[in-house]
Parts: C-alpha cells; structure tokens; sequence
C-alpha cells in the first residue's frame, strides 16, 4: 500500500510538473503539500482562472479514478494545456511518457491560451497600466515603462516585488505573480522637476492612495490594502483587526516610521512610503489583570490604540473574543444586523439593510435597490435593450472576517460605486441569519433556477461577502460571474469590466434585434394605418353616394309630388273647362292661337263672352299654370295675364281671332 501511495504522488507530481511548467522539484512538491496532494487544487493555486477557481470535490483517489483518462487522453490534454516544454536535465524532471495533465469534465476543459498579467505601476503622480504575458522578463517591463515614463532603465528602480529586488532577466512566471499587482519606480537619481510647499504636498497625498503589504507573523500570511492618504492609523489598525482576529489592543506592530506616534494621525503624515509601505503584526501577550471590567458596553471599533486605555482580555472575564467583536452568537455588545431576520417585507428589509450599511460604512456606496428580487429583474432586464442593465447581488454575511473590509475598501470605493450606479442594478441581502439564508435560496431558485441557489450554498462562510454578477438573456437569466469577499479594487473592477465586455457585446444584439423588430412593426403599423385610412375614405365615399342618392329620391319624390299636384290640377281644370264652341253658332266666337315655349300652337275656340280667367285655366290644364307663364300678344305687345281675369275676351279685344305666346316668368 506504501509503494502504492508513493507510486501515486510521484504520478501527481509528474502531473502538476507538466501542467504548471514548474522544473523544481522542492518547490512542486511543496505546493502539492500546500494542498494535500489535490492535484486540481494545486494547479488552480499556480494557474487561477479568469472566472474564479476550479472547484474540486474528488478525494485523492476519487479525482484520479474520474479526471485521469486514458494515455492517448492524457497526452492530448497535455498538448492543449501544458505550456511549451523547457528544458532541463534528466535528474530533475520526470519522463515524458509519464508527465500528462488531467482531463478533466467537460465543464472543466479549458483552452491554453498565455496567461497575462496586469501591473499597475505608479511613478510620482503618475500611474501607467502595464499587460505582459508570464513569459516575459521584469527588463521587458521595464522597457515599456521607458518608452511611458521618459526614465532611462539605467536609472530606473522597479520596487514592490514580493520576493524582494529581482533582476532584469527574471522571468515573471518563476515569481508566481497574481493576476493583478501593483509596483512603483524609485529615480533617486533625478530630482524632482518641481517642488510645492508642505501643505499642498500634504493635500496631494491626503488624495492618494497607498498600498500596505502588511504581514501577519502567525498566520505567516500578508494582506494587500489599498487606503487613501486621509484614512487614520487607528482605522487602519481596526481593519486589520477584522482580517486577522486580533483585537486593536492586542496588536503589537513594526515598521511604522518613528513619526507615527498618534493613531490619530492620516496616512499622509504619518510618514509612510509611498506608494507602498511594509508592515508587520502579530498578537502580544495580554496585559495583567490590574484593573476592574467596565460596565459600560463599547464597540470594538472604539478601542484605543496600545497607548493606554485598553480593556482587559476578554477571556479573563469569561468572555468568549469571537462573541465580543460579534463573530459569535453573544447576546451582549455587537454590531446591528444589516437585515432583521424573518422579515415579512423585502422591501422593508432592505430599507433596514439600505440605513445600517450606511452607519457602518458611510453613505458613499451603492445604491441598493429597494423592491424584491424579481423588481429588480424586471428593472435590469425587461426594458428597452438600451435601457437593460447587469444585475448585481450583493450577499453579506457578517460572520465573514473579510466583509468589513471588502464593505469599507471595495463596495465604499468611488470607481466601484460609480461604476455600479451607472451600470448595474445592485440588489443586496444579508444571509447572516440562517432564515435569511433559506429565504434568500428560495428566491433565487425560483427565479434563476437551483443551479445558483446551489452555487451559493458550495461557498463557506469565510468566502463571504459575494457579488454576483447576472445578465438578463431572452430566455433565461445567466450568472456571469461570482466574485468572492477577498479581492482588491483592481480586480473587482477588471472584473465588473469583464462582465460588462460580454453584456455589451450581447446587448448590441439585442439593439440590432429590437431595432429590426420595431422597424417591422412600424412598416405593419403603417400599412395598417393606410389600410385603416383607405377604409376610411371608402366609407366616407360610400356614405356620401348614399346620402346623394336619398337626397336625389327625396327630390325625386318632392318633384314627383309636386308633379302630381300639378297634374291633378290640372286635370281637374280641364274637366271644369267650357267645351269648345262650334265654328258656326249664333254668339261671336274668337279662335285664339298660343304658341308654347317648345314652339307648339295650341288652337281652341271660345265665346267672346268667355272670361280670362277661362282662357287662364286653359292654357294651366296644358301645363303652363299663369303662376309661372305670362301670356302675351305678339303686336303690340300687351300681357294678357296682368288684365282682370273676370273680363272677356271681347273686352280684352281677342276678337275675333288672336295669336298669343307663353312665355316663362323670370
């Protein structure tokens, strides 16, 4: 079984030799012990991905019974993952036939592509992004911060590496760098090309912002800490308090300048380097009990610096430290909960989580909203494409020593805040609580599905706080990315960068598709429109044949009554008439000749005693009525219709014989 296990690391090492590029023995086999021989383990810890770290759930027997594949696999595997081969002697690197990378799931698998590393590095006041490969040497730097800064690499000292001062032909992978990693160039050789007076070189230091590499001896760990030049020692002290568990009276430090001698005092005065300054601390032994505890309750953050004024350890009074800092489940001195628990409202409870934050952290930060979950979807991804924004949830959990500081250093800070405000909808929820922690589970399975609910479970406490990152898609939401608690500022905004990168590119998509979209619509729209208006017109024109047709009938029917009228008088004027006398009779006789306006005669004979108003109803039983005809004489000219119809015709001297004409009254 010994010769088993032993045959098993050797293959692990060969593994990880060939996975990482890392030629020496010693320092391979001391990260695999680093990670209890978990190969996957060890090769995230040597090669971080992009997107967070590879989680392993396999036993050392386990992983290798499920990730190793066969030879041809492994071999495959080691042609898309290892890193070009390097030479070295035979004694110290394992044979090739036996140096294969796991295969790991399909979920797994990821393309080799160079890794790149950023550095920030600040030169006075200024500050110059640089990328390079790993592969690349500190002299390579240094010549792209030539050609930036104008400093001659002759004179030029690069500081700030971890492992001390390193030369211009080390190469940047043996160093085992971070992604993200902040340097600063000395030039003690070139004078500054101008000098201020002390108080504005102050005020520009007050609004710069230091890196403190700070070593915490016990935990033989160090801490990077971006603060601005106006923060105070004793704020920086309770921040450390809260990434390392010991209390601000506890602290014993070195390497703070001699000037320092007021925890009152801002970073700016206190004489630090700049822009990067190491420090050190470990806990001290606890002072004599030599006075009485207080009554009266005080928060931590209150605490004094070790000048005096320090409360007694917390166990000499039977009092557990985790409980009194509120770490533990004390019911005495602690801070607030930034959610009540069982709160029956979400909105409430983040009105609750919205004011607390502020009295921790200060009013700079986010702006949370307020509304449920499914509010705030609605809000970051239903809109117009142009409107659609990133939805950021924020998890808090207080238990999490790094919460304060990713709270005051990260969440508080003004590009993040700003960023956020512009981009992303931030919804936050406290899961301190283990009820607050079910409630917030059951929220986001039923609207995200079990995968994050399940995702959110896999993380301990102490990955705490979370930042997800989810992008609203058009048929369902996906998380981008899960950004845990211990972070820096740099590469939490690479990282909200990153996702913005994918979430622009697909909502330019959806730009395009909407755009095309509504161009459709508003074609379909106005082809309804006229379609709608042509109906209009059509009816419009219909109605008014209609009413032209029921006006023409009504006049028809008015002049068909009329005409009837006009016929039944007519005829009732012609049956009223005198007959005709005969030619030859005994009284005068006049024979009367009327010309019509269509040039017809109508010829009748009449007595000369016969009145008018006879010849009048003749000439109307026709159809010329004397209302509207005048009845005339040709010569001389006289209108018979204006004399006395009860005169006769011997009267008005139409005797014996007349020739008369009609003509139509104007």
């Amino acid at each position: 079984m010994a010769s088993d296990s032993n045959m098993d690391r050797e293959m692990i090492l060969a593994d990880f030799q060939a996975c990482t590029g890392i030629d020496n023995i010693a320092e391979a086999i001391t990260l695999l012990e680093l990670n209890n021989w978990d190969l996957v383990a060890a090769i995230n810890g040597v090669m971080p991905q992009e997107n967070g770290i590879l989680q392993s759930n396999f036993s050392s027997e386990a992983s290798r019974a499920n990730i190793y594949g066969p030879h041809s696999q492994a071999a495959t595997a080691e042609a898309a993952v290892a890193p070009p081969a390097t030479s070295s002697s035979s004694s110290s690197s394992p044979p090739s036939s036996s140096a294969f990378c796991p295969v790991l799931p399909s979920r797994h698998i990821v393309e080799w592509q160079p890794r790149m590393l950023n550095f920030r590095v600040e030169y006075r006041q200024r500050a110059v992004e640089v990328v390079v490969e790993e592969g690349s040497t500190v002299g390579e730097i240094k010549q792209i911060l030539e050609t930036e800064l104008q400093v001659p690499i002759s004179k030029m000292q690069l500081k700030g590496w971890k492992s001390g001062d390193v030369s211009d032909s080390t190469v940047l992978r043996s160093l085992h760098l971070p992604k993200n990693n902040s340097l600063y160039v000395l030039t003690p050789d070139i004078a500054p090309t101008a000098s201020t007076s002390q108080n504005s070189v102050l005020q520009e230091s007050l609004n710069q912002n230091f890196l403190l590499v700070i070593s915490h001896r016990e935990a033989q760990r160090d801490y990077n800490l971006n603060f601005p030049g106006s923060r105070t020692i004793q704020e920086v002290k309770r921040n450390v308090s809260d990434l390392t568990n010991i209390p601000v009276r506890h602290q014993q430090w070195e390497g703070w300048p001699a000037a320092a001698s007021d925890d009152s005092m801002t970073l700016a005065a206190s004489g630090i380097s700049y822009p990067c300054h190491h420090l050190s601390v470990c806990r001290r032994s606890s002072p004599a009990n030599n006075q009485e505890p207080t009554e009266e309750c005080a928060d931590v953050h209150m605490v004094s610096d070790s000048e005096g004024d320090d409360f007694e350890d917390a166990s000499e009074f039977g009092v557990d430290e985790s409980e009194m800092f509120g770490m533990g489940s004390s019911t005495g001195c602690r801070k607030a909960p930034l959610m009540p628990e069982n709160s029956e409202n979400e909105s409430d409870a983040l009105l609750h989580f919205t004011a607390e934050f502020s009295t921790r952290y200060g009013e700079c930060h986010p702006v949370f909203f307020i509304g449920t979950l499914e509010a705030a979807s609605q809000e970051a991804f239903y809109g117009k494409a142009r409107d659609r924004k990133l939805l950021a949830i924020y998890l808090h959990n207080d238990e999490s020593v790094l919460s304060n500081v990713f709270c005051s250093q990260m969440m508080c800070a003004d590009s993040i805040v700003a960023y956020l405000s512009q981009n992303f909808i931030t919804w936050a929820w406290d899961v301190t609580k283990e009820a607050n922690k079910a409630r917030l589970l059951t929220i986001c399975t039923r609207h995200f599905g079990s995968v994050v609910a399940q995702t959110i479970r896999t993380y301990k406490t102490d990955q705490f706080p979370l930042l997800l990152i989810v992008m609203g898609k058009r048929t369902s939401n996906e998380v981008l990315n899960v950004i845990q608690g211990n972070t820096t500022v740099d590469e939490l905004m690479m990282r909200l960068m990153g996702a913005m990168e994918i979430f622009t590119a697909q909502q330019q998509e959806d730009i395009k598709d909407e755009d095309e979209r509504e161009a459709r619509e508003m074609v379909k729209r106005e082809q309804d429109e006229a379609y709608q208006l042509s109906l209009e017109a059509d009816r419009k024109k219909r109605e008014a044949q209609e009413r032209e047709q029921a006006e023409q009938l009504r006049m028809q029917q008015i002049q068909k009554e009329a005409d009837d009228e006009k016929e039944a008088i007519r005829l009732s004027l012609e049956h009223a008439l005198p007959p005709e006398p005969a030619e030859e009779g005994g009284e005068p006789i006049s024979k009367l000749r009327i010309r019509t306006p269509s040039g017809e005669f109508l010829v009748r004979r009449f007595l000369g005693s016969t009145k008018l108003q006879v010849l009048f109803d003749f000439v109307a039983s026709k159809g010329y009525p004397w209302d509207d005809f005048k009845l005339l004489t040709t010569f001389p000219r006289r209108n018979i219709t204006q004399l006395d119809p009860a005169s006769s015709l011997l009267e008005a001297k139409l005797f014996p014989q007349e020739t008369l004409f009609l003509e139509a009254k104007e």
